[in-house]
């Protein structure tokens, strides 16, 4: 038992970890210019959709990422090695030391508190276009693409890497992705996050701490205005998840102050939980 430690809950509390989240939205809503709202000193924005005409002027750093090896590279070099992986493998000690060859001394990456990450949309169809390519994406019997061994490879790579950016210890870092608005079979709307592959969609609230919709609410009085939807259940059906029990089912479109609530020491009252069940 000697290697097994017990936290309190107020060590707990006291260790600042970073927030790791996802927001999605319709095109066009403002996700990239959510950067105006972060401090440009302290911010690495990870760049995959050439998408800073809606940033210009913005004075933070920014790496850009046009295919999958350089997205698994900056990864790596964000989060650092793996143990756990093996030599030949993605993220490992032997990748990790690759990396910092190609980039220089990782103490650089100190000054940075949040990675911005834009967009986990084109990070999937890098991905797909790389796994499309490799070994087990052809049959083995006939040599001719089998689609279901892409996507299955797609899907571990995606989980792979953004598990490897989620666990880049203190730092913040915030995905941002396309949401699509689809109809069942009885024409009833939903929404869903545009990635490529179905496993990343459903896995990844597990894996990040806060899910947002960023939308524009329409009220029945009053002009439009875009918010951040942040808790289920909510009558638009938008995907969000707040672990943090500290923010509100709409909150401002600003992702600096949705930090700062977020950040808050005050725990959340209990009372604040429902756990009653509807009755007629």
């Amino acid at each position: 038992m000697s290697g097994l430690k017990i936290i309190s809950a107020d060590q707990r509390m006291a260790e600042q970890g970073g927030i790791k989240g996802v927001i999605f939205g319709p095109a066009k809503i403002g996700k990239t210019s959510l950067l105006w709202t972060l401090d440009p000193a302290t911010t690495l924005f990870v760049d995959l959709e050439a998408g800073g005409l809606s940033v210009q002027g913005w004075s933070g750093d920014s790496l850009e990422v046009r295919d999958w090896d350089a997205a698994r590279d900056i990864a790596c070099y964000l989060g650092g090695p793996n143990p756990a992986m093996r030599a030949d493998q993605a993220y490992s000690n032997e990748h990790y030391s690759y990396v910092c060859d190609q980039y220089g001394d990782p103490a650089a990456l100190q000054k940075y508190q949040t990675i911005f990450v834009d967009s986990i949309t084109v990070a999937s169809r890098l991905a797909f276009q790389w796994a499309s390519g490799q070994p087990q994406a052809f049959s083995e019997k006939t040599g001719k693409p089998d689609t279901r061994g892409a996507y299955g490879l797609l899907g571990k790579e995606m989980i792979g890497w953004v598990t490897q950016l989620q666990h880049v210890g203190s730092r913040n870092v915030w995905f941002v992705g396309l949401l699509d608005t689809k109809r069942d079979d009885f024409n009833r709307e939903y929404f869903e996050p545009q990635i490529e592959g179905s496993k990343t969609g459903l896995e990844l609230p597990g894996i990040v701490d806060e899910v947002v919709t960023m939308t524009e609410l329409r009220p029945e009085q009053g002009e439009p205005y875009r918010a951040f939807v942040c808790r289920r259940p909510n009558q638009w059906e938008f995907p969000a998840g707040d672990r943090s029990g500290k923010l509100d089912l709409v909150e401002p479109p600003h992702l600096g102050k949705l930090m700062q609530k977020i950040r808050d020491s005050r725990r959340p009252e209990a009372a604040s939980y429902n756990y009653d069940i509807a009755t007629d």
